[in-house]
């Protein structure tokens, strides 16, 4: 089987020659864009033989109008095909698919609403520390703030119509605001879940879209109904196990198995790394599974020990 093939298998509840994987990582600073960028994938690609190409996205929903207090998110102004961070983005899909050829299932990552909330107001960084601004804004002002991420969901769901077009075969979708400690479940349903759903209903004419519920304390029940064929969340971060998971989403492919910032994969030997894979592989024995991690990687894990773990699961 091809690696494409061997994904489609495994979603689509198929004979797999073997367990399929997906692994990723954010790249230096220095690989974000243009031939660096291009370049770090591939070489990404194929030393790890990781069967998702997931390319990943620092073109991130610009900052360029201040907002430093509730109010302010009512004065973004609506996206469009020729806006930068898409445009960079496609290009970038193009260039790194010229090269793959669409060997392994291609992935485009798109920020969900709350990352790209966080990313509007600069917070490219400091997310665990400073996201309680986000909910703070939106108790405050929330006509301001729903002004706001309506601007954003729309040029969310333009960029994942552009990057499947681009050729990617799906999307990879980060949602944030699971955490149970940073929005309440009624605040979840009427200001999040449906700018979710639109940039996701952007995406339905895939079929192989992948559902990436990040960070910790996670009501995973919010979830459920979202339209996805794999789903993936942080086990290893206070969150449901894989067991209880793959109960809650008893029609998903279920993606995940290794910790993503400690255990074997970071410090274990070689032996130590199959025998944590083997040991994931039958826990998720008779589900649709793909081998993975929580979330991405270390920037500077040695690429031998992913390939360790993709080999593992053959």
């Amino acid at each position: 089987m091809t690696k494409k093939e061997r994904v489609i298998a495994a979603i689509q509840g198929g004979p797999v020659d073997h367990i399929p994987s997906g692994f990723w990582l954010h790249f230096p600073e220095t690989c974000f864009y243009g031939d660096s960028a291009v370049k770090a994938h591939l070489d990404f690609f194929r030393e790890t033989g990781t069967d998702i190409q997931k390319i990943m996205n620092e073109n991130l929903v610009p900052c360029d109008i201040p907002i430093k207090k509730a109010a302010d998110w009512k004065n973004l102004k609506p996206f469009s095909r020729h806006s930068p961070f898409i445009v960079n983005q496609v290009e970038l899909i193009k260039r790194i698919l010229e090269q793959t050829g669409g060997e392994g299932m291609t992935l485009a990552t798109v920020h969900g609403i709350v990352a790209s909330a966080w990313h509007a107001r600069g917070g490219s960084a400091g997310y665990e520390t400073g996201s309680s601004l986000l909910a703070a804004h939106l108790r405050e002002d929330p006509k301001a703030v729903s002004y706001g991420w309506e601007v954003l969901s729309d040029g969310l769901a333009i960029l994942t119509e552009a990057c499947l077009e681009a050729g990617a075969d799906g999307i990879y979708y980060a949602a944030l605001g699971g955490e149970t400690y940073l929005f309440t479940d009624e605040e979840f349903e009427t200001y999040i879940k449906p700018h979710d759903l639109k940039i996701l209903k952007a995406a339905e004419k895939s079929p192989y879209n992948i559902l990436h519920i990040c960070k910790d304390r996670l009501n995973l029940e919010r979830y459920r109904d979202y339209p996805c064929a794999v789903v993936n969340w942080g086990v290893y971060e206070q969150n449901p196990s894989l067991q209880v998971g793959a109960a809650l989403f008893s029609d998903k492919v279920i993606l995940g198995g290794l910790d993503d910032r400690a255990g074997v994969l970071i410090d274990g030997d070689e032996t130590q790394i199959k025998a944590a894979v083997q040991q994931v592989l039958h826990t998720m024995e008779g589900r649709r599974f793909i081998l993975g991690a929580d979330c991405t990687l270390p920037t500077e894990i040695a690429y031998s020990r992913i390939h360790t773990a993709v080999v593992a699961a053959k």
